[in-house]
C-alpha cells in the first residue's frame, strides 16, 4: 500500500471542511485516500482513526462474528446441523479448510487491518492532546493485544502443543505499513512471542485506560481478556488474578436473566433496533443499522430476524446438554427449525466478553491452582453458584468437570468450544485435539504476496 485508507466518516468531515475552504467548486481536487504524513496532524485526526480501528476490529470477518463461528463450525459434532450453500463454511463444518478459503483470509487480513489502524494511532500519539494520551493509547494497545491474541490462536497451534517458542505463530507488525518493499516481508513470529506482545499490548492498555470509557474499551476490558489469554496458556494463577480485578471493579453484574445478556429479538413482524450493552458486557462490539453487521446472526438466525437460517441447532442436543429448570434451555426459538435466541437481532452488540466468563475463569483457575486461600478470597464453589444460579439451576460440586460443563452450557454458539477444547485437550469427534486440521490454513494470497511466510502442516 502506498497511501493508509481513513475510516469513511473521517473522509466525509475532511471533504466538507475542504468544500468550505474553498471559493470555487472547482478549486477541489478529488480526493479518496489520504497520504499518510498528512492524515494525522491533530487530536481529532487520531481519535478519529482510532474510532476506525474499532470499527475494522468489529467487521463481520473478525470480531462482529465470523472469527468466533468458524471456529463453532470447526468443533461441532452434533449441535449444529448446516444448510448453507457457502462451501467454504461446509469445509469449516467438515474439518476440511482449504488454503484458499475465503472466510479465513478475511478473517486475517480484517485482523491485520485493525492491527495497522492501532499501529497508526500509537504512531501518533504524540499528537493527541495530553489529558486524552493515556486512553487513546490504551485503547489503541487493546485492539492490537487483542488482534494478535485472536489471530495466533487461530492461525496457530494451541499454547500447550508442542513448544511455543518454536511453534510458529504469527506476524508481527508494530509500526504502520504506509509502502510495500523487503521490510514489508515479514516472518512469522513463534506462537510464544506473539503471546507475549499481546500480554504487553493488553498490560499497558489495562494500566492507561479509564475504569469506565461509555461503550469503548476500559480498564476491565484489558484485564478480562488477559484473562482469557492467561486461561489458553494454562497461566491460571494470572487469569485468576485477571478475572478477579475485573468482578471486584464493580462496573459489571450478571442481568436478571440469561437472555437478558444478549441483545433483544425483535417482535415478528418489527424492523430490529439497536440496542445498547447489557451490564455484563465487560467488552461488546457495536452493531447498527448504517455500519454495522453482526456476523453471527448471518447465519445463526433465522431468516424471519434477518438471518440466512443456514444453522440450526439440534433438538436433540439441546435436550441432551440442558437439565431440567436451566433457563439457558431457553436461549432458543422455533422458527420452522430451531436457532439460537442469542443472535435473533441483526443489529444488536456482539458480545465478546462477558462478566459469567470471569466467574468461571476465577472459579476453574482456583480449582485447578487449590491455593490455601482462593484468589480473591472467593472459592470455586461460589463462583459456580453465581452463575448457575442466574440459570435458575441449584449448587453443584466445584469440581474441575462440573466447572469446564458449566463453560459448554453458559457459551455455547459463542465462539467458545474449539479454544477450550484445545487446552483441555479434548479430541473433537474422531480428531485428536491437537489435530492440522483444526488449525486455520495461512491464506495462500498471504503466501504469494509475502516470500518469507510459510504455510501450516497439513496445508
Amino acid at each position: 500500500m502506498k497511501k493508509t485508507y481513513i475510516n469513511n466518516i473521517i473522509f466525509a468531515c475532511m471533504f466538507l471542511m475542504a468544500l468550505s475552504s474553498c471559493k470555487k467548486a472547482l478549486d477541489v481536487n478529488p480526493v479518496d485516500t489520504i497520504e499518510q504524513k498528512n492524515a494525522l496532524l491533530t487530536s481529532k485526526d487520531v481519535e478519529g482513526a482510532l474510532i476506525g480501528a474499532y470499527s475494522d476490529l468489529g467487521s463481520r470477518n473478525f470480531f462482529g462474528g465470523r472469527s468466533f463461528l468458524i471456529t463453532d463450525f470447526l468443533a461441532n459434532t452434533d449441535a449444529i446441523e448446516w444448510f448453507g450453500t457457502y462451501e467454504e463454511l461446509t469445509q469449516a463444518i467438515n474439518k476440511s479448510l482449504l488454503k484458499t478459503n475465503t472466510f479465513v483470509d478475511n478473517v486475517w487480513a480484517s485482523g491485520y487491518t485493525a492491527i495497522n489502524d492501532a499501529n497508526n494511532v500509537i504512531a501518533a500519539i504524540d499528537k493527541v492532546d495530553a489529558a486524552k494520551k493515556n486512553r487513546v493509547e490504551g485503547e489503541a494497545k487493546f485492539i492490537r493485544g487483542a488482534a494478535y491474541f485472536e489471530l495466533v490462536r487461530l492461525f496457530g497451534k494451541a499454547y500447550n502443543d508442542g513448544s511455543a517458542s518454536a511453534n510458529l505463530g504469527v506476524p508481527i507488525v508494530l509500526s504502520p505499513t504506509s509502502i510495500v518493499n523487503e521490510s514489508s516481508y515479514v516472518s512469522r513470529a513463534t506462537v510464544a512471542a506473539v503471546y507475549n506482545q499481546a500480554i504487553a499490548d493488553l498490560t499497558d492498555a489495562e494500566a492507561k485506560l479509564p475504569a469506565t470509557n461509555s461503550f469503548f474499551a476500559t480498564k476491565s476490558s484489558a484485564a478480562a481478556m488477559l484473562a482469557r489469554l492467561y486461561l489458553q496458556m494454562g497461566n491460571y494463577s494470572a487469569a485468576a488474578s485477571a478475572a478477579n480485578r475485573v468482578i471486584t471493579s464493580g462496573n459489571y453484574q450478571l442481568t436478571g436473566t440469561y437472555l437478558d445478556a444478549f441483545p433483544k429479538m425483535p417482535e415478528s413482524g418489527k424492523p430490529a433496533k439497536p440496542g445498547e450493552n447489557s451490564t455484563e458486557d465487560v467488552f461488546a462490539m457495536q452493531v447498527t443499522t448504517l455500519t454495522g453487521f453482526n456476523g453471527f446472526n448471518e447465519f445463526y438466525g433465522s431468516s424471519t430476524f434477518g438471518g440466512r437460517g443456514d444453522a440450526v441447532i439440534s433438538q436433540d442436543w439441546i435436550d441432551a446438554t440442558y437439565s431440567a429448570g436451566d433457563d439457558r434451555a431457553n436461549a432458543f426459538y422455533d422458527d420452522d427449525d430451531i436457532f439460537t435466541a442469542k443472535f435473533g437481532n441483526q443489529f444488536g452488540n456482539v458480545p465478546v466478553i462477558r462478566l459469567a466468563e470471569m466467574y468461571l475463569i476465577r472459579a476453574e483457575s482456583n480449582a485447578r491452582l487449590a491455593p490455601a486461600a482462593p484468589i480473591g478470597g472467593v472459592t470455586p464453589l461460589q463462583d459456580l453458584t453465581t452463575v448457575r444460579s442466574r440459570a435458575g439451576l441449584t449448587t453443584l460440586t466445584a469440581t474441575l468437570a462440573n466447572i469446564l460443563n458449566e463453560r459448554k452450557l453458559e457459551f455455547a454458539f459463542e465462539g467458545f468450544s474449539l479454544h477450550d477444547a484445545k487446552r483441555t485437550q479434548t479430541n473433537i469427534g474422531s480428531l485428536p485435539w491437537n489435530s492440522t486440521r483444526l488449525v486455520f490454513p495461512i491464506p495462500q494470497r498471504e503466501i504469494d504476496a509475502n516470500k518469507n511466510l510459510v504455510q501450516n502442516p497439513g496445508y
